[in-house]
C-alpha cells in the first residue's frame, strides 16, 4: 500500500512539474523568436546595395519580422512561419505582438527552403484588419515587393500606394518579394503566454497596454527605425 501511495505521489509531483514547465518553455520560444527577428531586421538594414528607401522607413506605421518561413513544395505549395509585429505610436514603438504567416504560394518556390520576411505596413487600417481576423495578403489589403538598392532611393516611384511592402531573404540575399496569397494573423496563445492572460494584440499595439516590454522585446524595438 505504501509503495502504491508513494507511486501516486511521484506521479502527481511529476505532473505538477510538467505543468509548470510548459509556460517556461513557451516563454523561451517567444524570447528566441524575438532575438531571431532582431537579427533578421538588422541584417536587412545592413545588406549591401539592398538598402530600404528612407522614405519607406519613415512612412511605415508598423513593421513585422517573420524569420524562418518554411516552404513545403516545389513550384506551388504552402508556407508557415511565426514572427513579431510592432507599431509606431506617439513617436515610439509599441511592445511587439506575435503573428503567424501561413498558406498561399508566393515567389521563390524552392521546396524545403526557409526564408526570412520583413513587412512594412503603411496604414493602421491594414494592421487593425489582421487583428480583427486573419487576412489574405494581396486580397484584403494591397501588398507589393519592397524596392531596394541605391537606385531605389532616387528613382523610386514609391507613390506608396500599396499598404504593405515586403522583403524576403533567400539564398543569403534580401530582395523585394510579393507575398500575395499568404494569410497573416495574430498568434494569440503566444501573446497570452508571453505577456499574461487578458492582454490582446489590439490592447498592446493601440492602447499601450505594455509600456515596459520585457528585455528581449526591448532589444528588438531598439533596432526599428
Amino acid at each position: 500500500m505504501r509503495a502504491a501511495g508513494s507511486f501516486k505521489r511521484s506521479v502527481l509531483v511529476a505532473a505538477v512539474l510538467a505543468m509548470l514547465a510548459v509556460p517556461a518553455a513557451a516563454g523561451e520560444r517567444q524570447r528566441q523568436k524575438l532575438r531571431t527577428a532582431r537579427a533578421v531586421y538588422v541584417e536587412l538594414m545592413e545588406a549591401p546595395d539592398r538598402r530600404v528607401p528612407q522614405r519607406l522607413l519613415e512612412s511605415s506605421r508598423c513593421v513585422a519580422v517573420i524569420p524562418g518561413v518554411i516552404k513545403g513544395a516545389f513550384g506551388w505549395g504552402g508556407r508557415h512561419g511565426r514572427g513579431v509585429l510592432s507599431c509606431k505610436r506617439g513617436g515610439s514603438w509599441t511592445a511587439p505582438v506575435f503573428v503567424t504567416l501561413a498558406g498561399g504560394s508566393f515567389g521563390l518556390q524552392i521546396g524545403g527552403q526557409a526564408s526570412d520576411f520583413v513587412l512594412f505596413f503603411l496604414t493602421e487600417r491594414s494592421v487593425r484588419s489582421l487583428l480583427e481576423t486573419e487576412f489574405t495578403l494581396g486580397g484584403d489589403v494591397s501588398v507589393a515587393a519592397g524596392p531596394a538598392g541605391r537606385s531605389a532611393e532616387a528613382t523610386t516611384d514609391l507613390k506608396l500606394k500599396a499598404e504593405i511592402f515586403s522583403y524576403a531573404k533567400s539564398r543569403g540575399l534580401f530582395a523585394g518579394l510579393s507575398v500575395e496569397g499568404a494569410r497573416l494573423g495574430p498568434k494569440k496563445r503566444w501573446i497570452r503566454s508571453y505577456y499574461g492572460p487578458g492582454l490582446t494584440a489590439e490592447a498592446i499595439l493601440f492602447d499601450n497596454a505594455v509600456p515596459q516590454p520585457p528585455p528581449d522585446a526591448r532589444a528588438f524595438l531598439e533596432v526599428l527605425p
